[in-house]
């Protein structure tokens, strides 16, 4: 199985009414339960780690994940209330408003020992949850059970606005980061995270300290990754019509863990050996996963029907 811990939450999407104002519309989101939503649909037995209210919006968020064959039976249910998120595109890029307190994401603990870990083939965490400390704290709690035996796949998704000590969160980034075999992240957070230095010095230090994978997603510009034995690969982003980029990066990790998977490239081990070819081939159909999310509203992955794999 993979099996993705993080954020569940609802994202209010810009949209217009019939009188041409501005408008929301709610969208069940969370970038790690957007990449469970991602792998399930394109048919990788997926389950989610996580916290789900019981309220309105939680059970919005059960009833998308299931409808998506998502596996909740990780997850934990609580009367806590749903995390909310409002969007609005500036400059093409989404820009997000969270309203997160004791939220049930943000009372998610990890149950030590309700995870069958020899069964697990990836863990894939980042975004919201790794902000504060107690979601970070069981984060790191569970990627040390996993590590023994599940490839650890990280994206800091990161979030300046919630924020509020920049140097403590860049110390935290760089202890996920070191525990990860693959790291994506966008273009936008590695400035936010690594400022002006060169995408390939970074990705130098993050394989010497263990890292298998190292992609960055460049929006338009498509995706560049460096591998310790496959080395530097770029690939193209497909010219679409874009509705919004609400998801697509969750999309991309979702389609790239997919892709290797489907390899038989995703475990630890096989994920060092990956070759040039099979890696250039994973992240093509991770950028044309992405592309297609950017082509209706709101994070919208596809499904195994719309796009399909070719090994």
């Amino acid at each position: 199985m993979l099996i993705v811990s993080g954020d569940a939450l609802i994202d209010f999407v810009p949209t217009r009414n019939a009188d041409g104002r501005e408008a929301v519309m709610p969208a069940v989101g969370g970038s790690c339960l957007n990449v469970a939503i991602g792998m399930a649909r394109l048919g990788a037995p997926t389950g989610f780690v996580g916290g789900i209210s019981t309220d309105l919006f939680g059970r919005m968020i059960a009833d998308h994940a299931t409808a998506s064959h998502v596996e909740l039976g990780l997850a934990t249910r609580s009367d806590h209330q749903t995390t909310l998120a409002f969007v609005r595109i500036v400059a093409g890029e989404s820009h997000y408003a969270f309203y997160d307190a004791e939220t049930a994401t943000r009372n998610w603990t990890y149950r030590r020992g309700s995870i069958p870990f020899d069964t697990v083939e990836v863990l894939h965490v980042g975004s919201t949850t790794l902000v504060n400390d107690p979601g970070a704290a069981e984060t790191k709690a569970l990627i040390a059970d996993a590590r023994m035996s599940s490839t650890i796949s990280f994206d800091p998704n990161c979030r300046p606005n919630l924020v509020k000590d920049k140097p403590a969160y860049l110390a935290r980034m760089a202890e996920f980061a070191h525990s990860a075999d693959l790291i994506k992240m966008s273009d936008v957070d590695f400035a936010y995270l690594f400022g002006d230095e060169p995408y390939q010095q970074r990705a130098s230090t993050l394989l010497g300290q263990g890292t298998s994978l190292v992609v960055i997603t460049r929006g338009n510009n498509g995706a560049i990754a460096w591998h310790a034995g496959a080395g530097q690969i770029e690939v193209t982003a497909p010219k679409v019509a874009v509705a919004d980029t609400i998801g697509a990066g969750d999309s991309f990790q979702a389609a790239l863990l997919f892709a290797l998977h489907k390899q038989g490239r995703l475990a630890r081990q096989q994920l060092k050996v990956i070759n040039a070819d099979e890696l250039r081939r994973a992240l093509s159909f991770a950028a044309n996963c992405a592309g297609l999310t950017c082509t209706r509203p709101g994070a919208d992955p596809p499904w195994s029907h719309e796009i399909t794999w070719s090994p």
